[in-house]
């Protein structure tokens, strides 16, 4: 089978034989893949992301499962299932314990491959209504989103949410949002990003580039009062621009970095000020996975999808992911 590396913090095509599985693991036929920007700090090496030589990365696939170990009882073979990035984390709170194996970075092998064989922990099933594309865009964009937007806001109906960009994350924040029945303002760079967010279920637009002062622009939207909560995918001093947003005891929800910067500058007077509540969030759990799956499928929610590159083509498909112009996810189809 073919399946990528990475070597000199380089992606290395190469060719092994097909995982011969244990008796508590399964053989997943990979079908698609997404990309996150997780993937290029991995394959940059970047800071904590940095992976042992060798490593096989990348987080997010669906496949068919072709056989299954004797000791597993949750699947068959034939089933359509998608990884899942923290498969400890099955329910509960989050702890050290159940973040310990995130696949696809310095702590264990990932899903770049044209078959891999993890614990049936590992995956979980998806609707049928997805294809297998639709389907590997879930496992981080769709569940970080879920959990910002569902699981950890307090947000009522028409309550007023903030989401910085169109990418993966941004755009599944939008449609659960509108699931919830929130008052969506979303930014971008690009007016026609912005039409398509539009007709995705925004209800306000900012084009950041054209409005300088598009913190004004928030303002104006919320008659002075700000936003309940903002969906914060850049990361570093962003969370400024951020705080600046939120109306009294709103709460900033950090879900990415897209800058690559894990530090930057934050007025914490700010915080005091305004009462603000900072909420980190790392993907989810499994079992917030499967509520997601069912809302989604409740209402026959349409991952958007960019652009597909080729197998062979992932290093093309990074670079794209890279340089920040798609809409949605970026994915690859085997």
């Amino acid at each position: 089978m073919k399946l990528y590396r990475i070597q000199n913090n380089k992606l290395v095509l190469t060719e092994e034989g097909i995982p011969t599985i244990k008796n508590d693991e399964i053989l997943v036929q990979i079908k698609a893949l997404s990309l996150n920007y997780r993937d290029l700090l991995v394959t940059e090496g970047i800071a904590h992301w940095k992976p042992s030589e060798g490593r096989i990365p990348f987080s997010d696939a669906a496949g068919e499962i072709v056989e299954i170990g004797k000791h597993t009882s949750r699947f068959k073979v034939g089933d359509r299932v998608t990884s899942l990035i923290v498969p400890n984390w099955e329910q509960g709170k989050l702890s050290p314990e159940k973040i310990n194996v995130a696949i696809g970075g310095p702590s264990k092998d990932g899903v770049l491959a044209e078959y891999v064989a993890f614990p049936e922990n590992y995956f979980c099933k998806i609707p049928d209504y997805l294809s297998y594309k639709e389907a590997a865009t879930l496992p981080v964009a769709a569940l970080t989103a879920w959990n910002a937007v569902i699981e950890q806001s307090n947000l009522k109906l028409g309550d007023t949410i903030l989401i910085i960009g169109t990418g993966g994350v941004s755009l599944f924040a939008l449609q659960f949002s509108k699931l919830a029945g929130y008052n969506i303002i979303i930014t971008s760079s690009s007016d026609d990003k912005l039409k398509k967010a539009k007709a995705l279920g925004a209800h306000h637009t900012i084009n950041y580039k054209t409005h300088k002062d598009w913190i004004q622009e928030v303002m104006n939207i919320t008659s002075g009062q700000g936003v309940d909560q903002v969906v914060d995918v850049v990361g570093g001093s962003h969370i400024s621009e951020s705080l600046k947003c939120i109306k009294s005891e709103g709460i900033i929800s950090m879900v990415g970095v897209i800058d690559g910067k894990t530090v930057g500058s934050i007025n914490t007077g700010t915080i005091m000020y305004k009462a603000a509540k900072i909420q980190g969030v790392e993907t989810g759990s499994t079992i917030m996975y499967q509520r997601m799956l069912a809302a989604m499928e409740l209402h026959t929610v349409k991952p958007v999808i960019n652009k597909v590159f080729p197998f062979l083509e992932v290093p093309k498909a990074l670079s794209y992911l890279k340089n920040g112009s798609h809409f949605g996810k970026v994915c690859i189809e085997l």
